[in-house]
């Protein structure tokens, strides 16, 4: 997300928090995260400092991209950063984060040995980072629009719905939106084309730019977070985007009462999969309570209640009894096997590549 991956605060209110926990800290102990927008409990932060005494200096971002160049600036003055999987090998490589201590993280025993494994391909041995929350990147789709323009039969399980042109052009009718994410979207065009998504090749990406290009005329914008109320509110009918976000869509619409129909699926051919991680940076200014902070959010019984809100799963095996049966059950938050199998991760790419990424995103935002 990614994002929160959701929607329910806005940049605004987050900004507010941020200001009004910063004047309250000069008299306590604090921590400072870093986080994707909108990716916590309503009152997680609320709940840390009344049961640590420690108080959190929270702020947010809304892409990969800005996290990496805040990081990699140096001197940012976080403690704790949540990060995604792929973006740990350059953010390791960098010397920005802090191996984390075993001995000072008592619940680290409730993580999943699963998952851990899984990010230890992005994180060997699993010194730096630890599971926050994972999820999928497909396809959130207004029910009853969708349909009105393509049919009964609409494409609705394949990426055929959005990458064929004959579709897309009819859908921009009712209007389609994008990630504002070179790292997400690009690896599903390079699948789509039965290209490696992670690919180091120069020529996959010319091919993925030619596809998108075709398509750019008919995506009415690119953004991470303006999609979700969009969708909600029936102003789009189509999104790529983070399963919470679109599950986040389709509850707003419900209790809005507002007739709008919102589902999500993932994709016949395969889609990303992500995780998020709790990383401490070298240079944090309170190392110990940034020690605190990721301690506190594997505890079992603070982990799922923020698994409800968002509707993402955890990485803390403990805390899935603890997690609604309505999510824990929903195969979008938690995809059954068969899903799963279908399912490709993301991964860093050199720097040459990433350059290249970039030059493709802004010719296909531009659509030039």
């Amino acid at each position: 997300m990614m994002l929160s991956r959701t929607s329910r605060l806005n940049l605004g209110l987050g900004a507010c928090l941020s200001c009004g926990l910063a004047m309250a800290a000069a008299d306590a102990p604090s921590v400072h995260v870093y986080n994707w927008y909108d990716y916590i409990g309503p009152t997680t932060l609320k709940d840390f400092k009344r049961d640590t005494g420690i108080m959190p200096i929270y702020d947010t971002f809304d892409s990969a991209e800005v996290l990496e160049s805040k990081l990699l600036t140096g001197g940012s003055g976080y403690d704790v950063v949540v990060a995604s999987n792929f973006s740990l090998p350059t953010l390791i490589k960098a010397g920005v984060l802090e191996p984390l201590d075993p001995a000072k993280l008592p619940n680290l025993k409730h993580m999943d040995p699963a998952l851990l494994a899984k990010l230890a391909s992005n994180d060997p041995g699993n010194r730096y980072a630890v599971p926050y929350m994972w999820g999928t990147n497909g396809i959130g789709y207004n029910v009853d629009k969708v349909r009105a323009v393509l049919g009964e039969q609409a494409p609705v399980d394949s990426w055929d719905l959005l990458f064929k042109e004959e579709n897309l052009a009819k859908l921009s009718q009712c209007g389609v939106a994008l990630l504002d994410s070179p790292s997400e979207i690009l690896p599903i065009a390079l699948h789509y084309l039965g290209l490696p998504p992670n690919s180091k090749n120069p020529d996959d990406y010319q091919k993925a730019e030619a596809l998108l290009l075709k398509l750019r005329p008919h995506i009415a914008y690119f953004n991470s977070s303006k999609f979700i109320t969009d969708l909600s509110n029936g102003d789009i009918c189509v999104a790529v985007g983070w399963a919470g976000g679109m599950l986040d869509a389709k509850a707003n619409a419900e209790q809005a009462g507002n007739g709008v129909r919102i589902e999500y699926s993932l994709p016949k051919e395969g889609a990303p999969v992500w995780f998020d991680t709790l990383v401490l940076l070298k240079q944090a200014p309170h190392p110990t309570q940034g020690l605190a902070f990721i301690d506190y959010l594997m505890r079992p019984e603070v982990i799922a209640p923020i698994t409800d809100h968002l509707r993402y799963p955890n990485g803390n095996r403990s805390a899935t009894p603890l997690v609604s049966a309505t999510t824990r059950n929903n195969p979008a938050v938690y995809p059954p096997a068969e899903t799963m199998a279908r399912l490709f991760t993301l991964e860093p790419l050199p720097k040459k590549t990433e350059r290249i990424r970039t030059r493709v995103w802004s010719k296909v935002k531009s659509g030039q």
